[in-house]
């Protein structure tokens, strides 16, 4: 059965769109001031990382990073999925599979065979998601918090 609704266009994020961003991260649970995201783009951008986003007709409608990890253990880069948000008045629409779809695509065009994902946890409609797309838990990450780290662009 067709989409009620026209596939996303999906491009590389730009300056103008940390705004957009900002309400994007702010739904996932991680408010970000726009002049924060806007600094965290340019120097994702430096390093020659992705940040995708989905939009229809003027509307941001999805976000989603990728990166890519050279690897001592394997012989080509392993891709990385590491966070994805769709507004939630678009979800159900084919806006992340068609972000997943062009960031899987890229990753291929960097010589990247595996690809993984983060997702927290708790978001078991999240994980759903994913095994649908055909990705499967593999493994296990830990995380750990450095006691007086400071990043770069601010806290988070």
């Amino acid at each position: 059965m067709p989409s009620a609704h026209p596939a996303p266009e999906i491009r590389v994020a730009r300056p103008g769109d940390a705004l957009a961003l900002s309400g994007l991260l702010a739904e996932l649970g991680f408010p970000t001031p726009s002049d924060v995201v806007a600094a965290r783009l340019a120097d994702l951008g430096a390093r020659n990382e992705l940040v995708l986003v989905a939009e229809r007709e003027g509307a941001t409608l999805g976000l989603l990073t990728v990166h890519v990890t050279p690897v001592l253990h394997r012989p080509t880069p392993v891709g990385r999925l590491t966070m994805l948000v769709v507004t939630q008045r678009a979800r159900g629409q084919g806006v992340g599979r068609a972000l997943v779809a062009a960031a899987e695509q890229r990753l291929a065009q960097r010589g990247c065979v595996l690809v993984e994902v983060t997702s927290h946890r708790r978001l078991k409609r999240a994980h759903g998601f994913y095994e649908r797309l055909g990705y499967e838990a593999t493994s296990v990450r830990f995380g750990k918090t450095l006691a007086g780290a400071a990043g770069p662009a601010g806290p988070r």
